[in-house]
């Protein structure tokens, strides 16, 4: 026979009473395991609070790894760096001197000159012409004039008059033949200095005059580099003094020589005075305006400090660096007042402050502080 339903639903809500006390006893159990790992995690931390305080100047502990480099005194040159450009020793362009038509080329562009080599040809027929006509009438004036001197002188015969007149017509004819003669060699233009033919401006049947301008001449070795020095160096750049010059164009190869000239006045634009020093080039490497970097030796000092430039670390009276010091048996960082002086590149010469022999931290300065113990991980 089935139950009546009374009966199942009290078996049911008792099973159901059951089941939630189980669960409320397990949240119960749980809560207090949470309890007691809480209370113990306390005790601990309150057992390290009270633990030993570190030594003092370690900084809670903290050790800063660095890298050091031991000083050493050595020498110093600081320089000028400049921009500079080449030109040639010589940069002449020729002229023709006649009038004419130019006939002949006799040397191609390009090509090595010496001085006096002819270069090009002016047509010369009618002057060649007006020579031969002169050399006649000097030949004549000199035989009158020999023929009248020998009856003057030795005979009497004839007047003082016809005598100086031959004389001097005589004079006057081959002073012409002269002019005449000079006048045919110039239709022959030649080099006037040695170099090489850089360019050519007339062709074959250009018609020239007097001043035609019909090549340029560069005479490239040695050859000269030009730049311009601030005017705040006027003090410290003279004659003779020592220059190096660096081609970017020709692999950086350095070439070395003294500055000859040293402008007098400075230029109101840029306000810079122009120096200038030779440089042998025997190769014809070297080329009119190529840029050269110029570094001109300002000053030469011996047996100072000088310290990297990242090294320093600004502070509001100047800079100071850091040495490391050794006390009870650990390296720790001292903070050093330095006075700078001159600098080059990422050099710069310490004057007061630093002594040869100890050893400056060149990295993890700008973490460093002052009486930290640092591990000195890298030492040159």
């Amino acid at each position: 026979m089935e139950q009546p339903t009374e009966v199942k639903d009290d078996k049911a809500r008792k099973q159901a009473m059951e089941a939630w006390g189980m669960r409320i006893d397990r949240g119960r159990v749980q809560f207090a395991i949470v309890l007691v790992a809480v209370s113990l995690t306390a005790c601990g931390t309150d057992a390290e609070a009270e633990g030993p305080a570190p030594a003092e100047g370690q900084a809670l502990g903290r050790v800063i790894n660095v890298e050091t480099s031991t000083l050493e005194p050595g020498d110093f040159t600081e320089v000028i760096r400049l921009t500079g450009t080449v030109e040639a020793n010589r940069d002449v362009t020729v002229a023709a001197e006649e009038s004419g038509v130019v006939r002949a080329l006799l040397v191609e562009k390009g090509t090595a000159v010496r001085e006096g080599q002819p270069i090009l040809k002016i047509d010369d027929r009618l002057l060649a012409s007006q020579v031969e006509e002169a050399r006649a009438r000097a030949d004549l004036a000199s035989e009158t004039w020999t023929r009248r001197k020998r009856l003057w002188e030795e005979d009497g015969i004839g007047t003082e008059l016809a005598y100086l007149e031959a004389r001097f017509a005589s004079e006057q004819a081959v002073a012409n033949l002269a002019l005449l003669q000079e006048r045919l060699d110039r239709t022959t233009v030649t080099a006037p200095v040695e170099g090489v033919l850089d360019d050519r401006f007339v062709e074959v049947g250009t018609m020239v005059s007097p001043g035609t301008p019909v090549a340029r001449i560069l005479d490239l070795d040695p050859v000269k580099v030009t730049a311009g020095v601030p005017e705040r160096y006027a003090t410290d750049v003279r004659p003779g003094t020592r220059a190096t010059v660096t081609f970017d164009v020709l692999g950086g190869s350095e070439r070395e020589g003294a500055i000859s000239y040293v402008g007098a006045a400075v230029n109101p634009d840029n306000r810079t005075f122009p120096v200038e020093f030779t440089l042998p080039n025997p190769g014809r490497t070297i080329k009119p305006e190529m840029v050269a970097q110029v570094s001109v030796v300002r000053r030469e000092l011996e047996n100072v400090i000088v310290v990297p430039q990242e090294a320093l670390i600004r502070v509001e009276d100047g800079f100071v660096v850091f040495v490391i010091v050794t006390r009870d048996g650990q390296d720790v960082a001292e903070a050093r007042p330095v006075q700078t002086g001159p600098s080059q590149r990422n050099r710069v010469v310490v004057t007061e402050g630093l002594e040869g022999g100890e050893r400056l931290v060149v990295v993890g300065q700008q973490t460093v502080a002052a009486e930290d113990v640092v591990r000195v991980v890298v030492e040159p």
